[in-house]
């Protein structure tokens, strides 16, 4: 009786978090904007709950209470730099483990140890920023070659988030070479050309290298805004001869551990051992693009490193990459200053925290410098951007889950034990899943605008409403809907609600609770009195719930199906 009841009243509430994530997906935006403020000084300033929980929740991949506690014991800073000093914990080692105990691994596997690093691992600064670097560098197990090779794609999870911490220039060094991202963009034992057998090289990582990791399709100015020519019109960066000379440089590069160039390796090891070069097969020739040239019968470890030089030095690289890194964790407007001191501290490899400390070893392209620069911007930090119509971003969907997990203490995640987890991808799920893009452009285009919506007519981009749809909206709802509820008592991805419980005869103390918790305080008034007034009629339970324990999980439910929760301010 109970349930029934309990299903009729949450399928009213979904619709009506529906109709406010709707309301989110066509928001009202103005076109004025608050000016930043002056650059934070040094001192510690108290921290409070919800700026702990705004920081925590772009920096990881959720905040919990007692992450709340630690920050403001000891500040952004020292809980930056205390990140930095983690070791990384390794995906690749999850599923070697795996396959050493005879088990054939799969996508299972790399679906489970994705999900445990990023709610119960402790490396969370480094496993948040892989996570938005592996949408910019994109490999995805949704290719069927991948999804068969689980060891290279765990140890392409695991280039990625040690690029979150290392040097840009080594990053696409190591991702070039990377068996994983050679069978994804279709260079693995790329041959050079040969006008007898009608062999050209394959030119899909010269050109993805270019447009989407490295430079881009426009050229722009050290803040990111686009260089103009003389008729104001774009310049582009690159034309089709620069890519089939680029191409020319990824010949030659074959599995490790082979005595020959063709052919299907015969030790695990070579999945995750680099790429090796055989000469034979690399392209002789001179090489020139971007106005760089490669000397004829140049080496192909040595052409490689030259044009990854080229593309690391380019001056697009350090604002379009920064750009991108803001917009996966802080807003996806940013303004032209904004990149601009973020793209400095990529250029110099080195960021002066407020109380004078500093990120980053000093050479162009430390990401440490890029990720302190970002979190610890005025944009990302002042409160008074939270009431600015055109920052913020859309919580991805992923993302949403993993905060769910780690602020209801889930511990277990076994999806061996929970089916639901293992492929989130469809409209019925997240429609997301990490490390599946359905292709080399992500799951969404970081340039991408919502066709006649008040935000396109403000000149703003949205990313994440790509895969935003009726059916999403609707499918996120009931997904989490279930592991809130949890009601078939599962015990992989099961919550602990004690805290909200302890609240749930206070219905607005325990909104205000979840308020801070997940959404940093940007409950709208209206939102949090729809909120308690719903909470508050529930007035009995049944079954294995109590009453307290049915407003607690219901009120969980309303807060993440909120616009002002799903906007992430």
């Amino acid at each position: 009786m109970f349930r029934t009841k309990a299903i009729h009243s949450l399928k009213r509430m979904i619709t009506a978090g529906a109709a406010l994530l709707a309301a989110a997906a066509c928001s009202e935006t103005d076109s004025g904007g608050t000016a930043p403020p002056p650059p934070p000084t040094g001192g510690t300033a108290a921290i409070t709950d919800a700026e702990a929980a705004r920081f925590l929740n772009q920096a990881t991949f959720g905040a919990s209470a007692a992450d709340i506690d630690n920050l403001q014991a000891i500040g952004y800073e020292q809980w930056i730099l205390n990140e930095f000093a983690k070791p990384q914990e390794s995906l690749l080692q999850s599923v070697l483990l795996v396959e050493a105990s005879g088990a054939e691994a799969g996508r299972n596997e790399l679906s489970e140890t994705f999900w445990t690093r990023a709610i119960v691992g402790d490396d969370q600064l480094r496993q948040r920023f892989g996570f938005a670097l592996s949408q910019i560098i994109v490999a995805s197990y949704a290719d069927g070659a991948l999804e068969e090779r689980p060891v290279a794609m765990a140890n392409y999870m695991d280039i990625i988030n040690a690029g979150a911490f290392g040097n840009y220039r080594q990053l696409i060094e190591n991702v070039t070479y990377s068996p994983a991202m050679a069978i994804w963009l279709t260079y693995l034992q790329n041959q050079k050309a040969d006008a007898e057998r009608e062999v050209v090289p394959d030119e899909n990582y010269a050109r993805e290298i270019m447009q989407l990791f490295t430079i881009g399709l426009l050229e722009l100015q050290p803040n990111g805004e686009l260089r103009l020519d003389g008729g104001g019109n774009p310049i582009e960066t690159y034309d089709n001869s620069d890519i089939t000379e680029l191409a020319k440089v990824f010949t030659g590069l074959s599995w490790a551990e082979r005595s020959r160039f063709l052919g299907r390796p015969d030790d695990i090891r070579s999945e995750y051992l680099p790429l090796v070069m055989f000469d034979e097969e690399h392209s002789p020739e001179a090489k020139s693009f971007l106005g760089t040239t490669i000397p004829q019968d140049t080496s192909g470890d040595q052409s490689i490193s030259m044009a990854l030089n080229a593309l690391f030095n380019h001056a697009n690289t350090a604002p379009f990459i920064s750009r991108q890194l803001i917009q996966r964790t802080v807003t996806s407007n940013p303004s032209p200053a904004f990149i601009g001191r973020v793209a400095d501290a990529f250029r110099t490899g080195s960021f002066t925290m407020p109380s004078g400390a500093i990120a980053g070893g000093g050479g162009r392209g430390d990401m440490r410098a890029v990720v302190a620069a970002i979190l610890l911007d005025p944009e990302a930090r002042e409160l008074s951007y939270t009431t600015n119509a055109q920052f913020g971003k859309l919580r991805e969907p992923v993302i949403r889950f993993t905060q769910w997990a780690r602020a209801f203490g889930v511990t277990r995640t076994d999806v061996g034990n929970e089916g639901r987890v293992r492929d989130t991808q469809a409209p019925n799920a997240l429609n997301q899943q990490a490390y599946r893009s359905p292709s080399v452009f992500n799951f969404y285009r970081p340039g991408y605008v919502q066709p006649g919506s008040e935000s396109a007519a403000a000149g703003m981009v949205a990313p994440e409403l790509q895969i935003t749809t009726a059916a999403s909206v609707t499918g996120y709802a009931n997904f989490m809907t279930d592991f809130i509820f949890n009601f078939e008592g599962r015990t992989d991805f099961a919550p602990n609600y004690d805290a909200e419980v302890a609240l749930a005869g206070d219905p607005a103390a325990l909104v205000d609770h979840l308020d801070s918790l997940l959404a940093h305080g940007s409950l709208s008034a209206a939102t949090r009195t729809q909120i308690i007034n719903a909470v508050n009629a529930v007035s009995s339970g049944a079954d294995s719930f109590s009453r307290d324990e049915v407003r607690a999980r219901l009120a969980v439910l309303f807060v993440m199906n909120s616009s002002d929760y799903i906007i992430q301010r």
